[in-house]
Parts: C-alpha cells; sequence; structure tokens
C-alpha cells in the first residue's frame, strides 16, 4: 500500500452481531480517504466469534490487522495497544459499536489538513441514550472540567484523529490507570472540534454498565486531580476546628458550670475528637503522596498481545533493513 497515512484504530470486545455492518461503512469510507488507510482491530479478549472473523479478514485483506490481547484488559488499555501498533500519519480512534459514525471522519480529516494535531468528535445530541445516562454524562463532564488542573472538553469521548506527533506524545505518557480522553488533553497541540450526533448503537449491547461507567469516572478524577486528598484535608481541618471548639466549650462547663457534667467524660470526648481530625488531617497529606508514588512504582505492562496479524509485512521490512 505504500506509505500509510490513515490508520484506524477500533477497539472490538464480544460485536460479533456489529462487525458485519461496521465493515460496509468502513468499506465506503476507505474508498473516499485521500490516502492509504489500514484498520487495526484491537480484541480486548472477546469471547464471541469476533477473534475467527477479524483474524480471517486480516489473512484475506492486507488492509486490515488484526491485534489480539491475552485477556480483557478495558478499552482505555486496548486503545493504547492500537495506538501503539498503527503506523499512519494520522490515526483515529472509533468504537465498533457505530455509535460513533464512521462519514464524520472525513470532516475530521479537513480539519488535519487545515494544521490541527488532535481533532475531536464533539457530541451535539445523544437522543439515543436513557435520560439517566446523558443526565449523568452531563454532571461527570462538568464536574471532571472543575476538578481537573486541566481544560477537558465537554462531551467528547474517545472518537477523535490523533496527528503522529500527537500519537508519539501520548505514548511518552506511562501511567497504568489511563483516561485516555484527558491524556490528550494534558499534551496539549493545536485541537479542534467536530460536532455531530451520537447514534444507536447498530446490534448487540453495550459493553459499558454503571459499574464500568463508576470505574471509568473515578479513574479520570483520580488521575487529573487530587481534588478528593484535599477534601480529605479539609475534612479533618474541619473536624479538628470543631473538636477545639467543642473542647473549649466543655472545659469552661467544668469550670463554671460543673453541674450534670459526668467525671472523665469531658476529657475522653475531647481528646477522641481531636485525635480523629488529627488523623484525617495527617492520612490526607500524606495520601497526596502516597497516591503519586503508586502510580509510578508499579511497572507492570499495559498488556499483553497473544496474536497478531496482518503486519507481517512491515515486521519483515525491518529485519531486510536491519540486516
Amino acid at each position: 500500500m505504500g506509505e500509510i497515512i490513515y490508520s484506524f484504530v477500533i477497539p472490538v470486545y464480544n460485536e460479533e452481531a456489529v462487525i458485519p455492518l461496521l465493515l460496509r461503512r468502513l468499506e465506503r469510507l476507505l474508498a473516499k480517504v485521500d490516502g492509504p488507510a489500514e484498520v487495526i482491530f484491537v480484541d480486548d479478549g472477546s469471547s464471541d466469534s469476533s477473534p475467527v472473523f477479524l483474524a480471517n479478514l486480516a489473512r484475506e485483506n492486507d488492509r486490515y490487522c488484526y491485534l489480539r490481547l491475552a485477556r480483557n484488559f478495558g478499552h482505555q488499555i486496548a486503545i493504547t495497544a492500537g495506538l501503539e501498533a498503527a503506523r499512519g500519519q494520522a490515526v483515529i480512534i472509533m468504537d465498533a459499536d457505530l455509535q460513533d459514525p464512521p462519514e464524520t471522519v472525513l470532516a475530521m480529516i479537513a480539519k488535519w489538513r487545515e494544521g490541527y494535531e488532535v481533532v475531536y468528535a464533539q457530541r451535539i445530541s445523544r437522543a439515543a441514550e436513557s435520560p439517566l445516562k446523558r443526565a449523568t454524562a452531563h454532571l461527570f463532564y462538568r464536574l471532571i472540567n472543575r476538578l481537573a488542573a486541566i481544560d477537558i472538553p465537554h462531551d467528547v469521548g474517545d472518537f477523535r484523529l490523533v496527528d503522529r506527533a500527537a500519537v508519539d506524545a501520548f505514548l511518552q505518557l506511562p501511567e497504568t490507570n489511563r483516561y485516555v480522553r484527558g491524556m490528550f488533553a494534558w499534551i496539549g497541540f493545536r485541537q479542534a472540534s467536530v460536532p455531530y450526533e451520537r447514534e444507536a448503537r447498530a446490534a448487540g449491547v453495550s459493553k459499558y454498565p454503571l459499574r464500568k461507567m463508576l470505574s471509568l469516572a473515578a479513574s479520570a478524577i483520580i488521575s487529573f486531580s487530587d481534588a478528593p486528598l484535599r477534601l480529605a484535608i479539609w475534612a479533618g481541618a474541619i473536624v479538628s476546628a470543631g473538636s477545639l471548639t467543642y473542647g473549649i466549650y466543655v472545659l469552661l462547663r467544668a469550670l463554671f458550670w460543673t453541674d450534670g457534667l459526668v467525671d472523665g467524660w469531658a476529657s475522653t470526648i475531647v481528646v477522641i475528637s481531636l485525635l480523629c481530625g488529627v488523623n484525617m488531617l495527617l492520612t490526607g497529606v500524606v495520601g497526596l503522596y502516597v497516591g503519586r508514588i503508586h502510580a509510578e512504582v508499579k511497572r507492570r505492562p499495559l498488556y499483553v498481545v497473544s496474536r497478531k496479524i496482518g503486519f507481517e509485512a512491515e515486521e519483515t521490512a525491518g529485519k531486510r533493513a536491519s540486516a
């Protein structure tokens, strides 16, 4: 195919029902893009027939590549694995469920051609989703933007086009608990948005239940904000101040209004409340440091690849060049 201009990174987890529909729309899109393209399916430990279908596709068509992870490492890790395998000058991240319409990529390419290194798709409607999910998503994006030290765009998922320079910068970030959209906001570069309407899932069921959404939200807040730890500090300070105030009250009562006061009760309550407040305060302070250390000391690989199909030509060329 010559030099690859566009790499499509598509995480897949048990999407056998939607893959045929996805491939039809991808083929129409690939016929319109202005340069050679590859499609990398990252199988995040699927247990249905997706691996068989995608592996055969990669063997029969050199435009498709298949990367299977050894187990289910999670959506954000699967995206990272695809980015590390991508060879294009521009990398498009999109989900397999067709809620991210592939046709939007053409508008993203136009923005990239204007000089933007990161072009993210911004949802202007989520009509296919439940009122509860829309409300919680709205609340989350506003909350994370308030808490984070960087500006993370509202109503933006992982559907985006990323220039090679931005991809290389992203791959230098070593953290294990990853929030991809926040990491792309952190690296900077020239960024632009393309509005789109989020469609209903084409087939199959959502792989992001409430538990996983809450886990992703928690990871985002912890990765890009120390507000929870600061909250612990303030809570400790408030409890300490309250216990000190109460201690003064008990002391004055013991000195001037001894009636109804049980011996030893005042000193016990003051000591316990004061120590509890100080303990919360110190735990919050230590937590600020422990949280940062804990994120850095674990050097496990992000993922393990069990199978690769469609990358053989590149590997052969690399061996010949080094010979």
